[in-house]
């Protein structure tokens, strides 16, 4: 019998792998990505306090753009940089949560370094 691929399985396999090598610290906390189909999801998290310390989505109400794309995924990228800045964070660990550094994961990342975060 023919086993087939399991995507989801694969991504969380590959998430717990990512997350076993990096964490957050007050000063350089982690940015952790969530792509789900038509949103995309980003916080900056303290893991020593267990706290996030700032967040940015398409679900928003200001977003009013459709949030499955690159473009929007570069809108929340520098919409999070802009919101560590005014908490004072200018630098922290990318966790692209199991996604492939490419597309939407990419052009968010490419927002944020726009916006002035290093990773």
């Amino acid at each position: 019998m023919v086993k087939r691929h399991d995507s989801r399985k694969a991504r969380q396999k590959r998430q717990v792998r990512v997350r076993s090598k990096i964490s957050g610290t007050p000063e350089r906390p982690r940015l952790s990505v969530f792509r789900s189909l038509q949103n995309i999801y980003v916080q900056l998290i303290d893991d020593v306090n267990g706290v996030t310390l700032a967040s940015a989505s398409t679900v928003e109400k200001d977003f009013t753009e459709y949030g499955g794309n690159k473009e929007a995924a570069k809108k929340v990228g520098l919409a999070i940089a802009e919101r560590a800045k005014a908490k004072g964070i200018e630098e922290c660990v990318f966790d692209r949560g199991g996604n492939v550094y490419t597309g939407r994961v990419q052009a968010l990342a490419d927002g944020a370094r726009e916006g002035g975060l290093k990773f």
